[in-house]
């Protein structure tokens, strides 16, 4: 007798143990001051029921015709990533297990008997909010950790992740691009928390504010470049690091352009959240000194 993976599912009381043991851990490590003793796991696709644990998200919620798949595939020896250097004995779990695959296809044919809709093809997928424990809600807390590492292989497609945290206005994102180096093959790509920029529906949030580091709900990744065709990008795992070494690239803060974003970037490269709006607009970026982000 196979027991279902609803039935294998944590209860509330197992939740609320294991958050026991990990507050327990960080007061008797005394993480507090002396910072964390390792990576903080934001989410991994080493097992078929980790899919469990997300949703995706297209432009079929407004009419739209894209489509778009999580699917989880095992791992081989041939297709296996190696891993980062100072993770060996995460890369050895990811190798037993598998990864994800976001794929599909991004149509920018708009709805018939819409006219309020102007735009559309986009595609997303993004974790679930944690369920509850004895001690509130479940949020990660990456405030002691500088970067944000993924490991990925891209298809070279201007992909954004997408960061939600307990704010006051639900709808907000953080949002950054997802710069791969190497699309084709596996790799490590660090992001700097700092760099996120906050977004709601597609528009910059003046005046810019600090990412809520201690109350992070989501993480996920979109597709909004606005070119039609097939995607595919897979995620074999995320999480918070301090170490420079888990990456094969950090991706730098993006550089100021003194211009217009409509003149300085290409629609290709318009950022909007994942949250489908009604109607998608282009949005003009800025850094935290009020400056145009130029993305390039």
């Amino acid at each position: 007798m196979r027991a279902t993976a609803s039935c294998m599912s944590k209860g509330f009381w197992s939740r609320s143990l294991d958050e026991f043991k990990r507050l327990s851990n960080f007061a008797f490590k005394l993480e507090g001051i002396k910072g964390p003793s390792g990576p903080l796991p934001l989410h991994d696709f080493h097992s078929r029921e980790s899919l469990t644990a997300c949703k995706t998200l297209c432009d079929q919620d407004i009419g739209g015709y894209s489509q778009v798949a999580l699917d989880w595939v095992p791992h081989s020896k041939a297709t296996a990533p190696a891993p980062p250097a100072a993770g060996a004995a995460a890369g050895e779990a990811a190798q037993a297990g598998g990864y994800a695959r976001f794929h599909g296809n991004i149509s920018l044919a708009l709805p018939p008997g819409k006219p309020d809709v102007q735009r559309s093809g986009y595609a997303a997928w993004r974790t679930l909010d944690k369920p509850p424990t004895l001690f509130g809600k479940s949020l990660f807390n990456i405030d002691m950790y500088a970067y944000l590492a993924l490991r990925v292989r891209s298809d070279g497609r201007s992909y954004l992740v997408n960061v939600q945290t307990e704010s006051v206005v639900p709808t907000d994102l953080h949002q950054h691009r997802l710069f791969a180096k190497r699309p084709g093959k596996w790799e490590t790509i660090l992001i700097k928390w700092n760099d996120f920029v906050r977004t709601n529906h597609g528009f910059v949030v003046e005046p810019q504010t600090e990412m809520l580091r201690q109350k992070v709900r989501t993480i996920g990744i979109g597709l909004t470049d606005r070119v039609g065709g097939p995607f595919n990008l897979c995620i074999e795992r995320i999480w918070a690091t301090n170490n420079m070494s888990d990456g094969d690239e950090i991706v730098e803060a993006p550089a100021a352009a003194a211009v217009d974003m409509k003149k300085s970037l290409p629609p290709n490269n318009t950022t909007v959240s994942t949250t489908p709006p009604e109607i998608i607009k282009e949005g003009q970026l800025k850094n935290k000194q009020g400056k145009h982000i130029h993305w390039e």
